[in-house]
């Protein structure tokens, strides 16, 4: 996510609790190879396979539901958006794989980087070489230190290695500091009909143009780059199993007439603004899309919305859930699916009425929260945690 929308507000995972979810995932995590077979993970994999976890081959609206979206991978068991985050993902059984938040090299190349700041996610602050290239810019209307990719080429880039964004809440993540490099995206493709032939399924991903406005500006554009790497593989087209998402409905819009694939509006808390909106004087905020009129814009030009979990559920003052909204159902009215965001395991990240123990980034009762979002009718979540996300979907459709 952006500096206007993060996926950061809603979840985590840690697993020092003792815990048997805790412990289920983390040995799930820790007998997987960023290779390896599911070994783990026999309920999740039946889960998968018992409720639809096939080649969705009649695009978007074949996916099961509710779906279980690899949030940057498995980046609650490994440094989010690596090829081993990715394959975990796969492994554990995820519906869809958010593999690839895009971001431009200087020369560029499509990366992939929840930022384009990577001093959080990279070892590039133990680089000398690259000590002069820390610098201080406005992103999106917010002044941010640190490296950033337009500034590297590929080739610079890749002699960095990712590590663990999160490393307080997660502290066994940074075990795989420096075994990842920063794919590209078309390493991400690659890997993508790999792991298609191997499975013999159609793999599907779901990358994220970031900060298209701040990167048009600078001679980067991103629609026509993803466009064109989506074309030189064939996945442009109406059911291709990639769906495209971005938090400026203008750059969506953009890609509607570029490509073909399914896409969806990100959205983040009510009373911000996208930042297109901002840079043209649109003044229309979260808020103004998820009523019926803005629904109905939206679903012009796109198949989807992901809205923070706070736009279907609100919380109070004290972060407990409060009661849901209409914004599954004005979605549906349109047509539209939605993928809200973000489910994680621990505490920090969850609804304090979901919180358990002392321990402040223990895993709290993810389930319940999984089940109560379920409930709502969404078509679906992004999850750190796949594993515990089929679980709880498997759990929910037992009841359903």
């Amino acid at each position: 996510m952006g500096t206007q929308g993060t996926r950061d507000t809603q979840g985590s995972d840690d697993g020092r609790t003792g815990t048997t979810p805790g412990r289920r995932a983390l040995l799930g995590a820790a007998v997987l190879g960023a290779g390896g077979a599911v070994l783990g993970l026999p309920a999740t994999a039946r889960a998968a396979e018992k409720h639809g976890s096939g080649g969705y081959n009649g695009g978007y609206r074949s996916l099961p539901k509710p779906t279980v979206i690899g949030h940057r991978g498995a980046s609650g068991y490994r440094p989010e958006h690596t090829l081993g985050s990715y394959q975990l993902a796969l492994d554990m059984g995820a519906h869809i794989i958010e593999a690839g938040d895009l971001v431009p090299t200087k020369d560029g190349h499509l990366v992939c980087r929840h930022e384009p700041e990577i001093g959080g996610t990279t070892d590039v602050s133990a680089h000398p070489e690259f000590a002069d290239r820390k610098v201080t810019k406005l992103l999106d209307g917010v002044s941010t230190t640190g490296w950033f990719t337009e500034d590297f080429t590929l080739a610079e880039l890749k002699t960095l290695r990712a590590k663990e964004r999160v490393p307080a809440n997660r502290p066994h993540n940074t075990l795989y500091d420096g075994r990842w490099e920063i794919p590209t995206f078309e390493e991400v493709l690659r890997w993508r009909e790999e792991q298609s032939r191997k499975l013999g399924r159609q793999v599907w991903i779901y990358p994220e143009l970031k900060h298209p406005t701040y990167f048009r500006k600078l001679g980067l554009g991103l629609e026509e780059r993803v466009a064109k790497v989506l074309r030189k593989h064939g996945l442009h087209k109406k059911n291709s199993p990639v769906i495209l998402q971005s938090f400026e409905p203008t750059s969506i819009q953009r890609l509607n007439k570029l490509v073909d694939n399914p896409l969806a509006v990100l959205l983040s808390a009510a009373n911000s603004r996208p930042w297109d909106f901002v840079e043209t004087g649109d003044p229309r905020t979260v808020a103004d899309l998820v009523r019926p009129a803005g629904l109905k814009w939206i679903a012009s030009y796109a198949q989807g919305i992901g809205p923070t979990l706070d736009l279907i559920i609100p919380k109070d003052a004290s972060g407990n859930l409060t009661t849901p909204t209409t914004l599954v159902r004005d979605a549906h009215a349109e047509g539209l699916i939605l993928h809200p965001y973000t489910m994680r395991n621990e505490n920090p990240f969850l609804p304090a009425n979901f919180r358990k123990g002392t321990d402040v980034d223990a895993y709290g009762d993810v389930f319940g929260a999984f089940a109560t979002y379920f409930a709502t009718g969404i078509d679906g979540v992004f999850t750190d945690n796949p594993d515990t996300g089929l679980l709880a979907r498997e759990d929910f459709l037992k009841k359903n």
